[in-house]
């Protein structure tokens, strides 16, 4: 039986999202508590591969069960045997043989937390990202509009990143401030390496005025990496939901 997982995890204790053979991960903590419900090794398949320190409240990923259980019973037996990884699974579903996370995922959403204040973080502290100076929030929209649509994203691109093409199309980029906050949403099919981390860096650069949008536009359209602000730390990052077609 395939079951479908929607996952929330902080993603500080990771090494990101991929199984590591020395390292804690999210996607090895969850094969871990399958195992030990089942007896079985299984491996899990998760939508997107988060890198290290990057947070969800919404990401999918799939695994196979040899004896049937009922979806929700399978959600708290994998809670149960996830502690105390701050991984929760918030809802599991049976799903067709043929489902496959990562493939079948036509939407991506990703979330980027600043805090624009002096004072150090306290309770947001490794969950997002402490700005001091004053930010224009206002200038990070225009700018990040110029990076919706299907681009050469090179600039945004890590020098790792695995990645058969650059390409890629944005369907979504926003940035909205609520008092000391500064929320950056970014949706597309699917993200290159480091793309949302290197965008929002950028996109900073712009709200300090180190930047303009065109600036911003004119280093999307040059299709080099030394082009890119700063890469934003994994901290503020959360991948929040994954869409399919069905």
């Amino acid at each position: 039986m395939r079951y479908r997982l929607t996952i929330e995890y902080d993603g500080g204790p990771f090494q990101g999202w991929q199984r590591l053979p020395q390292a804690p991960s999210v996607q090895g903590a969850l094969e871990d508590a399958v195992e030990k419900l089942t007896g079985v090794r299984s491996d899990v398949t998760g939508a997107g591969r988060t890198d290290a320190g990057v947070h969800a409240t919404g990401q999918v990923a799939h695994v196979d069960i040899e004896k049937p259980i009922e979806a929700w019973k399978l959600a708290e037996a994998l809670n149960a045997h996830l502690r105390p990884h701050p991984i929760a699974v918030l809802e599991a579903a049976e799903a067709p043989p043929s489902f496959h996370a990562r493939f079948d995922a036509v939407r991506r959403s990703y979330r980027y937390l600043i805090v624009n204040r002096r004072a150090p973080l306290t309770v947001q502290r490794g969950f997002a990202w402490r700005v001091g100076p004053e930010l224009d929030a206002e200038a990070m929209n225009r700018a990040a509009a110029s990076l919706i649509g299907k681009h050469d994203f090179t600039t945004f691109r890590d020098a790792n990143c695995q990645a058969k093409s650059p390409v890629k199309t944005l369907d979504e980029a926003r940035v909205e401030r609520r008092a000391a906050e500064i929320e950056c949403r970014f949706v597309a099919p699917s993200f290159l390496h480091r793309q949302v981390r290197s965008m929002v860096g950028t996109l900073v650069e712009v709200g300090l005025g180190k930047m303009s949008a065109d600036d911003v536009a004119d280093a999307l359209a040059a299709k080099d990496r030394a082009r890119c602000g700063p890469v934003a730390p994994p901290d503020g990052l959360y991948l929040t939901r994954v869409d399919y077609a069905k």
